[in-house]
């Protein structure tokens, strides 16, 4: 149905409930800048370290099913609770690389539990060749978020 001056007059359903809304625009990008580079680095040895974790628990979990632990639900607490912390750490690295101001107190709390963890298996369980490198990557992480540069981008947002 149009009108004698050419436009489309609007049909009853568009009447009674309304036309078609006419398509958005993209939404705009919120404006951002880019990490300083000591959080770029921190994000990386968070991701690398989640990984480490994540693949611990995978670790763990095959030992568990393929051997004979000594408690099982000991055991599988053990792969809950890394994987937990390697998906915390994953999630928490990803907020580092944007500069999300929440992202930052996760990932030293993990780092303190994490350098804990790797002094009590390198010294007191007699496993050196995995505990110095938790520390080692722990030490790093907590040097790289504690830089001027690092909490000045914190400290902005």
């Amino acid at each position: 149905m149009t009108e004698e001056d050419g436009a489309r007059r609007p049909s009853r359903a568009e009447r009674l409930l309304g036309g078609a809304a006419a398509p958005s625009s993209r939404p705009a990008r919120r404006p951002g800048r880019e990490a300083p580079a000591a959080v770029r680095r921190a994000a990386l040895v968070a991701a690398v370290e989640a990984a480490l974790l994540l693949g611990a628990a995978l670790v763990v979990l095959w030992l568990t099913l393929t051997g004979s632990p000594d408690s099982v639900g000991r055991a599988l607490a053990e792969v809950v609770y890394v994987g937990l912390f390697g998906g915390a750490l994953a999630v928490a690295a990803a907020g580092l690389r944007r500069v999300a101001a929440w992202s930052r107190g996760p990932v030293v709390a993990l780092q303190i539990l994490l350098g804990l963890f790797g002094y009590s298996t390198a010294f007191p369980g007699q496993q050196p060749l995995l505990g110095i490198p938790l520390i080692a990557l722990a030490v790093a992480e907590l040097y790289l978020l504690m830089t001027p540069e690092a909490r000045l981008a914190f400290s902005d947002r």
